[in-house]
């Protein structure tokens, strides 16, 4: 066989390389996923008019209104009903029945009441209903006499891990006509989700001067329609801090944790900002992304106590909500998740956490399952890769508030983005068993049976398959 010359052997070598870097640059540049064409008319979010019907009062003196509910316990026998009465303490009698009974029951309630800057809260009840029996239809009322209001719920199947059950996710929503679309589009979706899951970022109260808690009310008001029927899980986003030292409010979260109750004792966290739920076959686990996350805090210790008690056996499907996205594709809020990303990412790789839903970013995104575990600050490794063990993050903060929509994407897409979006929207988690669960987003413009993005989820737990050829 004939030697190749010197010259010959390192030109070679040199097309190799050239070859390789090419290979590699691609690697690096290559778009991610797909990068919607839909195209939403640009206009600006408008907040609908204080006299609009959706925040109307209910009718008569000191009338029950902004009527919720919560979850009330950690595995879903219990329900937290709140809600305002404006002039008057009133009865803080709940009457409670189911529709195989009949027979009245009652639960006392509590009253608080706030004051922030020049705004005094009417008197807020909240009551706890415990013992109910799993997968039936409550009636309640609230009120006295001739304003008495009656609403229902339906409380979830028994835990188990083969339960299917629909959740509905919603972030970000505040009060503008493009809110009021995101919920008539959830309330219709033929989906028919059963309880909503909650990213953050309620009323927007601190866009207007002062935080005027006004808008706390109406839009307690305004969401009264689904929140009243239907557990609504609450996430803390930046917009409930209402920390303002230039106007004597040096308390955070203070018109949040007065108006909206959850049941943070049940699994021993020592703050409402961080808590988890059992329902039907999923385990839901809220963070804080603004409260203290740092080693030997009480989120971090809770969370790292928190994630071994997840019996995947009874609740397959385990479920993260927070409020700053940790990947992040749009040029808003850059790398603000970062830090919680760091603390946690490689518990949820660890413990296969199947999915992480986030807001605060007014635009849709989903990933692929990515990790960024192997990086640290000296090894260069930073980029991304595909884990099967790790969670699709989805941004869904996209309710339509009014600081309108985040439509500034970095380019090229990112390999870990597998669909990105700047519209608003909802979407629904909808389990089937303890293996699949099938994802979809639904862009308000479409009719209310479109899926604008959607997946099917295997659980990594039960079945764990590259989910790749499925998005």
């Amino acid at each position: 066989m004939m030697r190749p010359s010197s010259s010959s052997s390192s030109s070679s070598v040199g097309i190799v390389f050239a070859v390789l870097g090419l290979a590699l640059n691609a690697a690096v540049l290559c778009n991610g996923g797909i990068t919607s064409s839909f195209v939403r008319q640009a206009e600006k979010s408008v907040d609908m008019p204080l006299d609009s019907d959706v925040f109307a009062e209910p009718p008569g003196y000191n009338a029950p209104q902004q009527v919720h509910i919560t979850q009330g316990d950690h595995s879903g026998k219990a329900v937290i009903v709140s809600w305002v009465t404006m002039a008057e303490p009133g009865s803080n009698t709940v009457l409670y029945w189911s529709e195989k009974s009949k027979v009245k029951m009652q639960a006392e309630a509590s009253v608080v009441t706030y004051k922030y800057y020049n705004y005094a809260s009417g008197y807020i009840h909240h009551c706890t209903i415990r013992n109910l029996e799993f997968d039936t239809k409550y009636y309640y009322e609230v009120g006295s006499g001739h304003v008495r209001r009656k609403f229902w719920f339906v409380t979830p199947p028994e835990v188990g891990p083969d339960v299917p059950y629909t959740f509905g996710l919603i972030g970000d929503l505040g009060q503008t006509y493009d809110s009021n679309m995101t919920l008539t589009h959830y309330e219709l979706n033929p989906a028919k989700g059963k309880t909503v899951l909650y990213v953050g970022d309620l009323s927007y109260a601190d866009n207007y001067p002062n935080h005027d808690n006004v808008r706390w009310d109406t839009w307690g008001r305004f969401v009264e329609r689904s929140a009243a029927y239907q557990p609504w899980i609450w996430t803390t986003g930046n917009h409930e801090i209402d920390f303002a030292p230039e106007i004597g409010e040096f308390e955070p979260f203070k018109p949040f944790t007065h108006r909206y109750p959850v049941p943070f004792r049940a699994s021993d966290s020592t703050s409402p900002s961080w808590y988890s739920v059992k329902r039907a076959s999923a385990y839901i686990i809220v963070l804080a992304s603004y409260s203290a996350y740092g080693k030997y805090t009480p989120q971090y210790e809770w969370l790292q106590q928190e994630l071994p008690k997840v019996n995947r056996t009874e609740t397959p499907w385990l479920i993260v909500l927070v409020h700053s996205p940790w990947y992040n594709s749009y040029n808003y809020h850059y790398m603000e998740g970062e830090t919680m990303r760091v603390m946690f990412e490689s518990w949820f790789v660890e413990y296969k956490v199947d999915v992480v839903f986030a807001g605060h970013v007014h635009a849709y995104e989903r990933s692929e399952r990515v990790s960024n575990i192997a990086y640290n600050i000296i090894n260069g490794m930073c980029t991304p890769v595909k884990d099967q063990s790790a969670p699709v993050y989805i941004t869904i903060g996209d309710g339509g508030n009014i600081e309108g929509l985040a439509n500034n994407m970095t380019e090229p897409q990112p390999n870990y983005s597998a669909y990105r979006e700047a519209s608003f929207g909802h979407a629904s988690f909808d389990i089937k068993n303890r293996t699949h669960a099938y994802y979809s987003w639904h862009r308000n413009e479409d009719g209310y049976a479109v899926e604008a993005d959607s997946m099917w989820f295997f659980n990594r737990y039960w079945h764990p398959v590259d989910e790749s050829s499925s998005s």
